[in-house]
């Protein structure tokens, strides 16, 4: 039997297009209140979270930058110095010809490199300092918020991973040294009231230091923590075969970095040890365990590579996330008296913590038998982190003479 053609009465085509007409309002709503807030977030972008896939994103941001060209950093007010270090070299010239490019910091000084008022967000800082051979005795400092007690506390050449007082390229994401001797922060450091940035000169010398801040006056999100950086050196472990990183963090945050100056006390194999990460009330034990030293800083078999010719030596490596950029001297394997620089940015694997933390990692070789031997290295350290405020007082930072790297 074929089938007769499709017939509708009134009726029938009435509740069709009402069906039809309750589809389209279904499918239209969801996008009429998406639209106002898509537009909403494209307006409101505050030049945070920068990456290559967000510069196309124009923002009400405000981009400014503190030099010794325009200490305020005000709008319109660079390169206008009439005195300064380049002033004779600039004579001939006049202003607008690089008459202040760096500033001395007397000896036994505190120089403020930068006071912003906020709401914003610190963004790049290069700097370079002269000399060289006493870094460890240029401390960094940072101020949020009008705060007393600092932030970031930090030997310079510690804070930029590159300890020792020897010059090491370093190719990471979050820090980058490079020729000559040109020190490169990327950590963002939102503040919300106020920022200050101040650097000492412990040493019995003046220096110089050219430097640029580079910032940007935007609005900062209710969720945004605060930078942190802090640094400790045991020349002998005070308890064998540990060291402690940080202790006494309160508050809620998460931990992002760690760079180790760490100086070989006995001969073999010395990073067996495991670093842990003890959080949110964890006592004996921790919520977080490593496997060992180097695998910590993701790499394996005690960093040692061998030559073509047999030769067995530890290999350098400098990478966007972790690296050991320093080996000295660099042409021994497993003697006592080396020295290392390692970093480890937890930029992809954020140690989150809600309410304290605590990080230590273990100092262990072997000994005849295979058994581990606890040892009393000489370890520097810095830890990186975000955290609400107030934060804790930090330890005293070690006397000069118990900071000097050689």
């Amino acid at each position: 039997m074929q089938p007769g053609p499709l017939t509708f009465g009134p009726n029938s085509i009435t509740l069709i297009m009402k069906r039809i007409l309750a589809l389209a309002v279904s499918l239209l709503v969801p996008l009429s209140f998406a639209a106002p807030r898509l537009a909403a977030e494209d307006s409101d972008f505050n030049s945070l979270g920068l990456g290559i896939g967000s510069l196309y994103r124009l923002s009400n941001a405000k981009t400014r930058s503190i030099s010794p060209e325009n200490f305020t950093g005000e709008k319109g007010r660079a390169g206008m110095a009439t005195e300064g270090t380049g002033k004779h070299a600039s004579s001939q010239l006049g202003q607008g010809w690089k008459v202040s490019p760096s500033v001395a910091i007397k000896a036994k000084s505190v120089f403020t490199l930068a006071d912003i008022k906020g709401p914003g967000v610190i963004q790049q800082i290069w700097m370079t300092p002269a000399p060289l051979d006493k870094t460890r005795w240029y401390i960094l400092r940072f101020y949020w918020d009008d705060e007393t007690e600092p932030s970031v506390e930090v030997p310079l050449s510690d804070f930029f991973a590159c300890g020792w007082g020897k010059y090491a390229q370093i190719n990471s994401l979050a820090v980058c040294v490079n020729p000559g001797s040109a020190f490169n922060c990327y950590w963002p450091m939102p503040f919300r009231k106020h920022a200050r940035v101040t650097l000492e000169n412990l040493d019995d010398r003046d220096m110089v230091l050219y430097f640029q801040i580079n910032y940007a006056l935007t609005k900062v999100p209710k969720n945004a923590g605060y930078f942190h950086a802090q640094f400790r050196r045991e020349e002998s472990l005070k308890q064998k075969g540990l060291y402690t990183i940080l202790d006494g963090v309160k508050g809620k945050g998460q931990y992002v970095g760690t760079y180790l100056a760490w100086g070989v006390k006995i001969p073999g194999w010395w990073g067996e040890g495991e670093i842990k990460f003890y959080m949110d009330g964890d006592t004996d034990f921790p919520t977080i365990c490593g496997t060992g030293t180097e695998d910590y800083f993701c790499g394996s078999y005690d960093f040692e590579i061998r030559d073509p010719d047999g030769k067995r030596h530890y290999q350098t490596f400098s990478t966007p996330y972790t690296g050991m950029p320093q080996v000295l001297p660099p042409d021994e394997l497993y003697k006592p008296g080396q020295r290392f620089g390692l970093y480890r940015w937890h930029i992809m694997d954020p140690i989150r913590f809600d309410k304290d933390l605590k990080v230590t990692i273990q100092a262990l070789g072997w000994k005849d038998g295979g058994f581990y031997l606890p040892s009393q290295d000489d370890i520097a350290s810095t830890a990186f982190w975000y955290q609400t405020e107030p934060h804790a007082k930090f330890p005293p930072l070690p006397t000069r003479e118990h900071l000097n790297q050689n």
